[in-house]
């Protein structure tokens, strides 16, 4: 597939089948990951790739964070929250890298990570697979972040859903750029 039409038919997949697909194709994901550009080649992101019962760890995580945040919480609200991360067969946590050196700059850290994402998402299209990047609450929560062993204040940018999609995947139209560019001569 070449680089425009990707880019014109990448949509988010919310529902992909229990199939996992083989790590062979998931280290694909993550070496377009890496590619992305990154100010001083520090390479900021984590990438936290979560399969079987590592998805049950997490979602176990998540539901004891609602209940502490939350102690009315009912059972059926655990147990959805506890599901969440069993959506896909294959979750890509992306961390950031705090930074190390004066000359590094957090934000040029964090649109790098989103670079990298969106690399994913990309490859993951090309590769036949359907993808979700989702954020929310569980990104900055400070026990999920404590579970990929991630300080509380670093970012905890994506969670990316990745599976072979289940059903029809319909594209979404788009409106143009123009209402969103200044040209400025």
């Amino acid at each position: 597939m070449d680089l425009q039409t990707a880019l014109r038919t990448r949509v988010s997949v919310p529902k992909v089948t229990t199939e996992e697909p083989p790590r062979e194709t998931i280290l694909k994901l993550l070496e377009a990951g890496n590619q992305a550009p990154n100010h001083h080649r520090v390479r900021p992101w984590r990438f936290f790739v979560l399969t079987g019962d590592a998805r049950t760890r997490l979602g176990d995580v998540m539901a004891a964070s609602l209940f502490d945040r939350e102690p009315a919480a009912t059972p059926e609200q655990l147990d959805k929250t506890r599901a969440l991360p069993l959506r896909a067969p294959v979750v890509v946590a992306v961390g950031v890298d705090a930074p190390r050196e004066e000359r590094i700059i957090e934000i040029e850290n964090v649109c790098a990570a989103a670079a990298a994402c969106q690399n994913i998402l990309l490859a993951a299209h090309d590769l036949g697979l359907g993808a979700m990047w989702r954020t929310g609450v569980w990104t900055r929560d400070a026990k999920v972040k404590e579970f990929f062993g991630l300080s509380p204040e670093q970012h905890l940018i994506a969670f990316l859903y990745i599976g072979y999609a289940a059903g029809e995947v319909k594209l979404t139209d788009r409106p143009p750029v123009d209402d969103r560019v200044q040209w400025m001569e």
